[in-house]
């Protein structure tokens, strides 16, 4: 008899000293022939990935860490026979939503199961666009690799096919009703983990598809951008708009001087997308391959983050001296701004009035940079390349575009870079490493943090510390801040002050919080949010990981080591931030910091 180990869901119930068999009901299943125990009340699908059983899957996506499970049991591919030798009456079941039960038998294997598997797919591609070749999921497209596992080598049903205009109407995701299988990841994501309630089921049958209720535009709907959404869509349902074609544009164009940012969590997953491994540190050539793309200015987003934390630093410190509002939300993540704008308009004087950090530099290199380098700054045309769908969208918003010189031009995703580099032909793993153009290029290991959960709070409390104390932080790293868990609160001791804080990743966190402020539950100072679990290390616009939560950690765990690796680990020790303050921007929280690097929020329908 072989007893299986249970996975992460089901061990995270197990405390110290106890195993599987006593703290479980055990019933015996017989897989493929292969006897073995099993906790009562768990799937067949759980069941025969312990036993190192595979069964394909198309709709049923696991994500660990957020406890949730897409088992809509729609796309039937996970199919399985169950033998019942006595009455000979087997019988086909999806193994995703069909509980394990004492003396069960099942087949994996035969011709049926496999028949059934091979058919539940042809007829999804009966259904679905024979455009693969210039799909933005080929090779990357859940559906075509399981056509390929399965042997699908012709489509037997050809017919009337779904036939709905593309949705363009936002700057941030595209919506292809044409290409949705209806699994329905998208509406688990965005109901049950973000809680936006923008996706559901419309219409039956041949033509259903998921997307916002009466299939209004999205730019009409109350979406935040933050694609998770696009982040588990497994086939090109649901994409980022593409600006690729818009880079290369710029690039080629000898009038203009054109200036590329790259965000923190950037340098530690596009390696990914070149065979590396998740968590390898890549910053040195992803400069590199942007000086070879041809940008006449490589900057990192790491130096708008410094300058962020002085701003929000002293808001923070501000507040709190004046009994102005408390708890104080960081602001550096748009899709949650876009989430309180919606959902709790009523608190949008809570948030802080900072810019995100790449519109801080956005600003500051058509301002400042502009006038040290005697460049118009109609002529600059900054690119940022962001883990996030949402900055998108943020690029457009009219209070940060209404200025000039006090925009983000155009916004690709880490992905896009990927592809972008690729189309070059350029060899990233071997470049050799490269440093950020000067100025404006020196960073900070508190800036680095800002890519993870957790970072962009203690980034503050770096600064906010000695600020308040005049004493120097000799131990700059707060672990009661740090982790990968939804939710989490840490007390920081800052003179004869204890500050609470309170930090979320996700928006079905986020609004836990939100609602605690509504109702004067509250017991934070400062509270940090970031849409997308794990913070922008797990972003809609990020390599994909196909929930698998390790690749986020290992994530995490290299923004931390190059936070260490830095020699300077606190904003306000940055000499080149100071600079700017001495030479351009006045004292922090100042009038002209206050015009050119803060912004204001509106309160929004929430449809």
């Amino acid at each position: 008899m072989l007893q299986i180990k249970m996975g992460l869901r089901l061990d995270l119930s197990l405390k110290r000293g106890e195993t599987m068999s006593n703290t479980k009901e055990m019933i015996n299943i017989k897989i493929n022939d292969k006897e073995m125990k099993v906790p009562k009340g768990i799937t067949i699908l759980e069941a025969a990935h312990e036993a190192e059983v595979k069964i394909p899957t198309l709709c049923h996506l696991d994500l660990h860490d957020l406890k949730m499970v897409n088992q809509t049991a729609s796309c039937r591919v996970c199919m399985v026979e169950l033998i019942d030798s006595k009455n000979n009456r087997n019988k086909l079941v999806p193994s995703c939503v069909t509980k394990a039960v004492d003396g069960m038998e099942i087949r994996t294997d035969t011709l049926r199961a496999i028949t059934a598997r091979r058919m539940a797919v042809e007829l999804l591609l009966s259904n679905h666009p024979n455009e693969c070749f210039t799909c933005p999921k080929n090779l990357e497209c859940e559906l075509q690799a399981l056509a390929k596992e399965l042997g699908v080598r012709e489509i037997k049903w050809e017919g009337e096919r779904m036939n709905y205009p593309r949705d363009l109407s936002s700057d941030a995701i595209v919506k292809d009703a044409n290409k949705c299988i209806y699994c329905r990841r998208c509406e688990t994501m965005c109901n049950e983990v973000q809680t936006c309630g923008i996706l559901s089921g419309i219409g039956r049958g041949f033509d259903a598809f998921v997307g916002p209720a009466f299939n209004i535009p999205m730019v009409e709907s109350s979406c935040t951008y933050c694609g998770q959404c696009v982040a588990v869509c497994p086939t090109a349902a649901l994409t980022e708009v593409n600006h690729t074609d818009k880079v290369w544009k710029v690039l080629n164009d000898p009038d203009k001087h054109v200036v590329v940012q790259t965000a923190p969590a950037i340098r530690v997953a596009i390696g990914e997308l070149f065979g590396m491994e998740p968590g390898t540190i890549v910053t040195g050539q992803l400069v590199a391959s942007l000086r070879r793309m041809g940008f006449d200015g490589v900057f990192d987003t790491d130096f708008g983050a410094d300058l962020t934390i002085m701003e929000e630093a002293k808001e923070l410190i501000y507040r709190i001296e004046n009994n102005k509002t408390l708890p104080m939300l960081t602001s550096c993540c748009p899709a949650w701004v876009k989430f309180i704008e919606h959902q709790f308009p009523e608190l949008l004087e809570v948030p802080s009035t900072c810019k995100s950090p790449h519109i801080m530099f956005g600003t500051i290199v058509k301002t400042y940079y502009a006038e040290k380098n005697n460049i118009d700054p109609n002529n600059i045309v900054v690119v940022s390349v962001m883990p996030c769908i949402a900055k998108k969208a943020e690029a457009k918003r009219p209070e940060l575009t209404k200025d000039e010189g006090n925009n983000v031009d155009i916004v690709i995703t880490t992905r896009e870079l990927g592809e972008m580099i690729k189309e070059a032909g350029i060899d990233f793993k071997n470049l050799p490493e490269e440093e950020f153009d000067r100025p404006l290029g020196e960073t900070t290991g508190a800036s680095v943090i800002f890519g993870t959960t957790g970072g962009v709070i203690e980034a503050a409390i770096r600064t906010a510390y000695e600020w308040i104390t005049g004493e120097e932080l000799k131990e700059v790293e707060f672990n009661q801040l740090r982790g990968i868990e939804g939710l989490r609160e840490g007390k920081v001791k800052i003179g004869d002050k204890e500050l609470t804080i309170g930090i979320a990743n996700g928006l079905g966190n986020a609004r836990k919080l939100l609602e605690e402020i509504r109702e004067n539950k509250s017991k934070y100072d400062a509270i940090e949010i970031m849409a997308c679990p794990g913070g922008c290390i797990g972003g809609g616009g990020q390599p994909y990981h196909h929930g698998n939560d390790e690749i986020v950690k290992k994530r995490q765990e290299a923004i931390y080591r190059e936070d260490r690796r830095k020699k300077l680990r606190k904003s306000h020790e940055n000499p080149e931030i100071l600079r700017l303050y001495k030479e351009y921007l006045g004292e922090p929280f100042g009038e002209k910091a206050h015009k050119l690097l803060h912004t204001h929020y509106e309160a929004r329908e929430r449809i």
